[in-house]
């Protein structure tokens, strides 16, 4: 999913995933006890894994513990190493910030201040042999040290990097270790554990350290890739795809400081890898003989992994003499060994810097090697591997061939992201000439149509299209007719689950006078089901049915069962249009059905769609939401989850478990973390998210509105469900104008999409923008009233050419949009009752949102249910009716604390519906006043009449007059203004 994210400055980022380590590195070492013994930990990890972050946060705890700690590197010089570099820091730092405290370390222990910077430089060297100590001396004064700093305060040290240690500070650290800490001392010590080789000097020193009593050893392990995720949201500055998420998760495999370094490359655009990291990773090579390098770089162009017989053939050498090579490199942990016949780099960013840092010839060398060996069909190889590697190579003819047939491959076993990768480089390399002269007869049409229904199958349905149109654009004049067909046929195809600017119906039009149709022909029967859904695209009811009804009779005549599926799914959807639900709900059952017996996935996702569809229209939420969810289940199980109809499905049963009021299963639903969806499928259930974001009053989100709004001219439903929370999410924070203008954006935007201006959506989004005017007009100026009401009114208009349109095509209104139809006219009603101007009868108010209420109960919308009841309530409230909007105003709140929907629960509390005041105990004093007249206070403070406090809280004026008399008797004033003053004066309000 679409995340939105806040820059963290890297001093200020947040522990992730390593609480239990922490823990168990606290308690090893008594951080938080009271006694601590004396403890010592070997932290060990691969580099970038999170050592230091943690010691980190260790180092916090001790300190706030009231710990004293001595932290201490050690570094890497090679053979010039300083003898313990990582003490003399430690005791270093030690006199720099507690001078008189070291001086009387060193008085007491004077082998110590061996170890002070200031008597480690060139100039001691002068020093006399004879003020040279015996080392067992300096190793007892270390120990004696840290006992005496221990007397005042517990003592923690920290000694990171030990695998550069030098052999003094390891026989120091065996020595601590072996003879055991001073009481209230603890240490640590860190190290790489991906750098101790087979022959490193530490790799003894610590096996035998973590078998002595009081050392313990504890392995940092990569991050989940829950937390890298964390980590990846908390080091981005703003929204990031969940696609590109993922790719940093996969590529930095649990390593945090990789993961960093991916994020900042990220924020540049940068696919490949930070320049830093990679000579990084690099040094690892430089351990490694001429021979073996050879090999390792040979191997890193297969990729993470490759086997042993093919890098054979590679690189040369036979299977024993391989061997031998690689020895060096799984010692020195850059291969490891991958079951009996293969390896695999230790890191897969790894695999990447080594090819990176490959030079062009050599590169092409070795895919020509790799693509030899796979050909010669003696080793393992898929035809996409031997694609890859004659690609990269140049040799276009095998490349060509290759990609087409791991392109059926793919396609084959329901892969139709990487099918139509496949066959993209396929028809790249074939608009190169030599290419194309080393390629047999390829059917340049056939691909194209292959390609087109890859892409739509994996969720890029306009990709699908502009492959399509460049290869007609590149049709010769004399190709032959039927090639155009099927060109013309698949652009309309794939157009038609667009908002594409093709004219599907002229392009099927044109189509259909290139097929005979005596005898008729298999691309005849299907131009003519395409032709049909192109005629009811445009609402030629009339002529779709009659297409549609051919359609079916000639693929029963030739056997084609998933035409005719298809076309019976349109003829379904055309009798529901014209009145005829039960019909069509048994046509679409059937269509289904028979496509999936023909195999035919592509047609039953279309046919479970419009079957949910047909429940969801007629009010039943549960049927729907098993049927979408069946639907999308079914596209995840074939591979196309991201398909047409299959996406949808699985957006629109987010949608229904929103209207159903389980917003949980919504966010579910439509949680996008871990998977790897196109771009506009992504913006298509984060569309929906935003939903529930909306209603629990989540206003950062208005931060994604930019980037959904991108979307809205390629699919509709992005820019209805987009404008639908953008409104709420825009008025609740009382922005009324940006709430406007997004209302005025998506109805102009839809209206040239979709050339109609009486959209169905139209009347939602009236209704929601009505809702925030209603709520405007009692803190407006008499002028702005006015203003208010005139867009209201225009509003009105709006939907009532959404009616009067409905009624012309003879269109039967469901549930749904009974109910949003009777919330326009119920906050219009509102809006001039509240605003003073034309203000209906209190009667016919409450009677527009009884009427507004049963519709929404009727139609089982949960959360607009609790809306029309809050909104019921604060009228019966203002005329009188305090019972029956008690009930259900109860009735409202209990839902908005389900939902956990703050703007309505504040909309009941500020309409009077909240729960009743509290008086403080003791405080019975006769001035105290209650919450609503604490309310009707501030707004006397402001100076507004009787009428407008009224309207402001939805009671009426004679309401209003009944709590300003109390107020004047509790405070004893003579008059309102005196009434503010005297409130002010005894501290009971303060505006």
């Amino acid at each position: 999913m679409m995340h939105d994210m806040s820059p963290a400055p890297a001093n200020q980022l947040p522990l992730i995933g390593r609480a239990g380590e922490l823990a168990r590195l606290c308690e090893l070492l008594g951080v938080k006890d009271p006694d601590p013994g004396r403890t010592a930990v070997l932290l060990a990890g691969d580099a970038g894994v999170g050592k230091t972050r943690l010691l980190k946060e260790v180092r916090g705890s001790a300190l706030d513990a009231g710990w004293r700690v001595l932290v201490g590197h050690c570094l890497d010089f090679g053979d010039g190493a300083l003898p313990y570099l990582p003490f003399s820091e430690a005791f270093g730092r030690l006199a720099a910030e507690s001078p008189a405290l070291a001086a009387s370390l060193v008085e007491a222990h004077p082998a110590v201040a061996r170890l002070m910077p200031g008597r480690r430089m060139l100039s001691d060297a002068d020093r006399p042999a004879t003020e040279r100590m015996d080392r067992s001396d300096l190793f007892d004064a270390v120990h004696a040290a840290l006992g005496e700093l221990a007397r005042t305060a517990p003592v923690l040290v920290l000694l990171e990097d030990v695998h550069w240690a030098d052999q003094s500070t390891r026989e120091l650290l065996s020595f601590l270790f072996t003879r055991g800490l001073p009481e209230s001392v603890a240490l640590v010590a860190s190290y790489r554990a991906d750098d101790l080789h087979r022959r490193h000097p530490l790799r003894a020193a610590a096996a035998e350290w973590s078998r002595l009593r009081g050392v313990s050893r504890i392995q940092l392990t990569p991050l989940d890739d829950a937390d890298i995720r964390e980590l990846v949201r908390t080091l981005h500055p703003g929204p990031l795809r969940e696609i590109d998420v993922r790719r940093i998760v996969q590529r930095a495999e649990g390593n945090a400081f990789f993961t960093e370094e991916l994020v900042a490359a990220s924020e540049l655009g940068g696919a490949t890898l930070p320049t830093d990291l990679a000579d990084l990773l690099l040094l690892r090579l430089d351990q490694l003989d001429d021979a073996t390098r050879l090999a390792v770089r040979a191997a890193s162009v297969a990729g993470r992994r490759v086997s042993h017989d093919v890098l054979s053939r590679v690189v040369g050498v036979d299977g024993a003499s391989l061997e031998r090579v690689l020895r060096s490199a799984v010692d020195n942990n850059v291969l490891i060994a991958v079951g009996a016949e293969g390896y695999a780099f230790r890191h897969a960013l790894l695999a990447e810097a080594v090819y990176d840092d490959l030079l062009p010839g050599e590169r092409v060398r070795l895919h020509s090697a790799y693509a030899a060996a796979i050909a010669s069909r003696q080793v393992e190889g898929t035809a996409a591997e031997l694609a890859r590697h004659a690609r990269l190579a140049h040799d276009l003819p095998t490349a060509t061939t290759a990609s087409i047939q791991a392109g059926d491959e793919a396609m084959a076993v329901a892969g139709p992201d990487e099918a139509a990768r496949h066959y993209e480089l396929a028809l790249e390399m074939l608009s190169d000439d030599a290419g194309v002269a080393g390629v047999g007869a390829v059917d340049l049409v056939e691909l194209a149509v292959k390609a087109a229904e890859a892409a739509a199958a994996a969720g890029h349905p306009y990709r699908a299209t502009a492959l399509v149109q460049e290869r007609l654009d590149h049709l010769p004049a004399d190709a032959p007719k039927l090639d155009r067909a099927r060109l013309l046929h698949a652009l309309a195809t794939a157009a038609l689950v667009t908002e594409a600017t093709v004219d599907a119906l002229a392009v099927t039009t044109e189509a259909l006078k290139l097929v005979k149709h005596d005898p008729p022909s298999a691309l005849g029967a299907h131009i003519l089901n395409v032709h049909a859904k192109a005629h009811a695209n445009r609402f030629h009811d009339d002529d779709a049915m009659r297409w549609a009804e051919k359609a079916v009779e000639t693929a029963r005549q030739l056997d084609l069962p998933e035409v005719a599926a298809d076309a019976s799914t349109t003829l379904a959807r055309l009798r529901e249009r014209a009145g005829d639900p039960e019909e069509s709900r048994a046509a679409f059952e059937r269509s289904a059905a028979e496509a999936r017996a023909a195999g035919e996935v592509a047609v039953e996702l279309r046919s479970l769609f419009n079957l949910a569809s047909h429940h969801f229209e007629q009010g039943h939420l549960d049927q729907a939401l098993a049927i979408y969810q069946s639907a999308a289940a079914r596209a995840r199980d074939t591979g196309r989850p991201w398909a047409p109809y299959g996406v949808d499905a699985r957006a629109v049963s987010g949608t229904v478990a929103y209207v159903s009021g389980n917003w949980d299963e919504a966010d579910r639903i439509t949680d996008v973390t871990g998977e790897a969806p196109p771009a506009m499928g992504e913006a298509l259930l984060a569309s929906v998210r935003l939903a529930v974001d909306a209603g629990r009053g989540r206003d950062e989100r208005i931060s994604l509105l930019p980037q959904l709004r991108a979307w809205w001219d390629r699919d509709g439903m992005i820019a209805i469900n987009t404008s639908s929370a953008a409104i709420d999410l825009h008025g609740d924070r009382g922005d009324l104008a940006a709430a406007i203008d997004v209302h005025d954006d998506v109805v102009e935007l839809l209206a040239q999409l979709w050339q109609l201006s009486g959209f169905q959506a139209r009347i939602r989004i009236s209704a929601l923008l009505l809702a925030h005017l209603a709520a405007a007009a009692p803190r407006a100026s008499a002028e702005e009233r006015a203003q208010l009401v005139q867009r209201g009114e225009q509003l009105l208009a709006g939907t009532r050419l959404v009616v009067d349109h409905g009624k012309l095509r003879g269109r039967k209104r469901g549930p749904e949009g009974k109910a949003w139809v009777a919330r326009v006219r119920a906050e219009h009603a509102r809006l001039r009752w509240l605003a003073g101007i034309d203000a209906p009868p209190e009667q016919e108010l409450v009677a527009a949102w009884e009427t507004d209420l049963a519709r929404f109960t009727e139609f089982g919308h949960v959360f607009e249910t609790a809306r029309s009841q809050t909104r019921l309530a604060a009228v019966l409230r203002a005329v009188g009716d305090a019972g029956r909007a008690a009930e259900l105003t109860a009735a409202a709140r209990t839902t908005a604390q389900r939902l956990r929907a703050r703007p309505l629960l504040a909309e009941q509390l500020s309409s009077g519906g909240g729960a009743p005041a509290q008086r403080t105990a003791g405080s019975d004093r006769p001035e105290t006043l209650t919450a609503r007249e604490q309310e009707v206070l501030t707004l006397i403070a402001q100076g507004r009449s009787n009428r407008e406090i009224g309207l402001q809280l939805f009671i009426s004026a004679k309401t209003v007059s009944v709590h300003v008399s109390n107020i004047l008797a509790k405070l004893g004033a003579g008059s309102r203004t005196e009434a503010v003053a005297l409130a002010r004066r005894r501290g009971i309000h303060s505006d």
